[in-house]
């Protein structure tokens, strides 16, 4: 592969995988090797359960490329990349799963079409291995992207990643709690593209990222990174504002024109029924935003490191 870059730094969010660490990174090294002089292996261990931070403390012992970082708790998927986006050294990185289901071997496509002139590129799927339900969410997730993405991009997004070191400082001072690595890329660029790659059968347990929490993520989405939700809550009041004067203006064209108010109560419950419930809806989105507001203002973080596996001057070269 021509233009081979300086260095790449690859980030794996490491959760409950003590069986797949040791493989992924056997499979690393010689795609790594082949496509630089330079690389490193950033393993972040986002409060796993199991031995994960002692496979990966044997793997930071037996290969000088491997670093690994130890978070103080389970802070989510986005947050740990976050945290191994910024301890990154070169000038290129790539995000990849720790299930072994984005094969690493595919790595330099994104590489090839990131050398195109793009800042950021995805591994889109050829064919997805998740259930059905686990699909369906996905795609809510991506269609919550498209107004920060644009709608081609969004369809397209997956956790593996190729990207341009230097679009990370568009988001350096970020400090929320609530974290979507993907929205945040768009804050630095917007030279955004795709490639087909193969994504493979999970050989060791089950998926970590269940529905729940693909569901809460694009909430997450919602109210974090956009006002769509307020707007809409503004379009409904506006729609049902509307609503009631025609029902005012039938009410009172009933009366003069007819001599009768409109019958009983089946009417009035439900247009009582009607507005509580937008009412209701309205101030859920609210409620939703002023929580947000809330857990900022209590300033709480991103990630925090207790442990690190890093042996200093195994690699020269940072990068901002």
């Amino acid at each position: 592969m021509s233009n081979l870059p300086s260095g790449i730094s690859v980030v794996v969010p490491v959760y409950n995988s003590e069986a797949s660490l040791a493989i992924l990174a056997e499979r690393l090294l010689p795609v790594l090797h082949a496509s630089s002089t330079r690389y490193e292996l950033i393993l972040v261990n986002d409060g796993s359960r199991d031995a994960s931070w002692k496979v990966v403390e044997e793997l930071g012992e037996k290969y000088p490329w491997v670093r690994g970082l130890n978070l103080m708790r389970n802070y989510g998927q986005h947050n740990a990349l976050l945290c191994g986006v910024r301890a990154a050294r070169f000038d290129t990185i790539v995000t990849i799963d720790d299930d072994l289901q984005h094969p690493p071997e595919e790595i330099p496509l994104l590489l090839e079409r990131l050398n195109q002139g793009f800042d950021v590129v995805y591994g889109a799927p050829q064919k997805q291995q998740h259930g059905f339900l686990r699909d369906m969410a996905s795609l809510v997730t991506k269609l919550m992207l498209q107004s920060a993405m644009g709608e081609e991009n969004a369809r397209n997004i997956s956790a593996f990643r190729a990207l341009r070191t230097q679009t990370r400082r568009a988001f350096a001072d970020y400090r929320s709690s609530f974290v979507s690595l993907d929205v945040l890329l768009t804050w630095g660029s917007t030279r955004f593209s795709s490639v087909q790659v193969r994504h493979e059968a999970r050989p060791f347990g089950v998926s970590n990222y269940t529905l729940k929490k693909l569901l809460l993520h694009a909430i997450t989405l919602l109210t974090g990174f956009s006002t769509l939700p307020l707007q809409l809550a503004s379009l409904i009041g506006f729609v049902f504002t509307l609503f009631g004067f025609v029902v005012l203006v039938f009410v009172l064209g009933r009366y003069f024109l007819n001599g009768t108010s409109v019958a009983g109560f089946p009417f009035l419950a439900c247009i009582i029924a009607l507005f509580s419930g937008a009412q209701l809806f309205a101030l859920g989105i609210i409620g939703e935003y002023l929580a947000r507001m809330h857990f900022r203002m209590m300033e709480r973080p991103t990630y925090v490191v207790g442990e690190e596996v890093c042996v200093e001057d195994r690699i020269s070269g940072d990068v901002e």
